[in-house]
């Protein structure tokens, strides 16, 4: 690992940016998630506007979490098992096959001469497949952090992963709201590409990061996993922050409703979509940024619970709003609120996983808590059809407080955490 410069001698909030090798890991994650975050973006809104369904919406996220789901065991056995930096890398390279795709479909030609019909079902299995590399990228990434810092300065390094991760969420949701409204999709999904391009630049200056199982283990795949299940199991404050996490978001999360709230209820443009789509990474960008230079000291677990309560009463505020700059401020709130819960749930993960067992755990909590919006997409698209818009986002956000009331009572080890 690399020293320290002496800018963190003087700020100790910049103590592990100052390791040239994290700073190459920042960027390579900056490029990676603000593509990310423009293909959501980019794909939620071309699906509304060829469809205009509900559920067709909602099967975007089916689409990446079925796959996501499936293979995220399985992925937790093999990067533990593999060089992270590889791994990384090739699921990068698929990753700009998949934009070439989907520049292909969105072409003028191809979106003249399509059905509409055939236009989703092509993006759907595109977004399966991006599914796929999901469900190794993202636990790869994460569990090259304590690879790459000392284990005293995790910490610091959470911090500086989520505030890059929030900050890419936010640039990648208005450029691609503006770059639709502006140009085309055949620009969004160059840029897209150009960025994963230069994610790939990026990872490729880090060390190769292999496994760090003892030499000689020969353990099955299976036995394996099941190892990574009951780690989780038995540590209840992993578990019960996954869990927390991913039924809040299940039920609270109203991203797949923003392109519909913006057409058809606030009625805004696709740049006014952009920004309403970024507003809620906005919010956690800037608790995230406030917390690496001022942490929390204590109850880091009581504050967990009373955030993500909050993010339920602002996910009902959004549900109700008719008014453009109140839902941005319903879910600029509910971001900052949703930053705590990421960076305290982060860094129990961190602390509390041993260096063998990341990507097993890592691939869980992907399970947990990425996939819970995906799922929550589909859900929001389900319920939407069935009890209609506003109220299955009403009733999206009183289920999160039903969640978090129940956690209280049933997970003290969560509620007395500190760190």
């Amino acid at each position: 690992m690399s020293d320290t410069g002496p800018a963190s001698k003087k700020n100790p909030a910049l103590v592990t940016i100052a390791i040239p090798e994290f700073r190459s890991y920042v960027f390579g994650r900056l490029c990676l998630v603000m593509a990310l975050r423009m293909t959501a973006t980019t794909v939620g809104w071309l699906i509304w506007q060829v469809t205009r369904n509900t559920l067709a919406t909602g099967l975007v996220g089916l689409s990446e979490v079925v796959p996501a789901l499936s293979l995220a065991l399985y992925a937790g056995h093999v990067i533990d098992k593999s060089d992270k930096r590889g791994l990384t890398l090739k699921t990068l390279s698929f990753y700009v096959l998949a934009a070439l795709c989907l520049l292909a479909i969105t072409t003028p030609y191809v979106l003249h001469h399509l059905q509409n019909r055939w236009i989703a079902y092509t993006v759907y299995a595109v977004i399966f497949g991006t599914g796929i590399l999901r469900a190794f990228a993202n636990p790869a990434m994460s569990a090259m952090i304590s690879q790459i810092v000392p284990r005293e300065l995790l910490g610091n390094a959470v911090n500086w992963s989520q505030s890059t991760f929030l900050t890419a969420s936010v640039l990648g949701h208005a450029t691609a709201g503006l770059l639709i409204g502006y140009f085309n999709y055949t620009v969004v999904f160059t840029t897209i590409a150009t960025l994963l391009v230069a994610g790939i630049f990026f990872v490729g200056r880090l060390k190769p990061k292999p496994s760090s199982q003892q030499a000689g283990t020969n353990q099955r795949t299976w036995g394996s996993v099941k190892e990574g299940l009951r780690f989780v199991y038995r540590t209840k404050e992993v578990l019960a922050a996954m869990s927390l996490d991913m039924f809040a978001v299940l039920f609270g999360g109203a991203v797949a409703m923003i392109p519909i709230y913006a057409t058809d209820i606030l009625h805004v443009s696709a740049q006014g979509y952009g920004w309403l789509n970024a507003s809620s990474d906005i919010g956690s960008g800037i608790i995230i940024g406030t917390m690496t230079f001022f942490p929390l000291k204590r109850r880091q677990g009581t504050i967990l619970l009373y955030a993500v309560f909050g993010f339920g009463l602002c996910i009902i505020a959004f549900g109700l709003s008719r008014w453009y700059f109140l839902s941005f401020g319903a879910l600029l709130i509910s971001g900052m609120l949703d930053g705590i819960s990421v960076l305290v749930r982060g860094t129990i993960i961190q602390l509390k996983t041993p260096e063998d067992m990341k990507g097993r755990v890592l691939s869980v909590s992907s399970m947990f808590i990425n996939s819970s919006n995906e799922l929550g997409q589909f859900e929001s698209g389900v319920t939407a059809k069935l009890m209609g818009i506003v109220p299955s986002v009403v009733f999206g956000g009183c289920m999160t407080l039903v969640v978090v009331i129940t956690t209280w009572f049933k997970a003290p080890a969560l509620r007395k955490m500190e760190y």
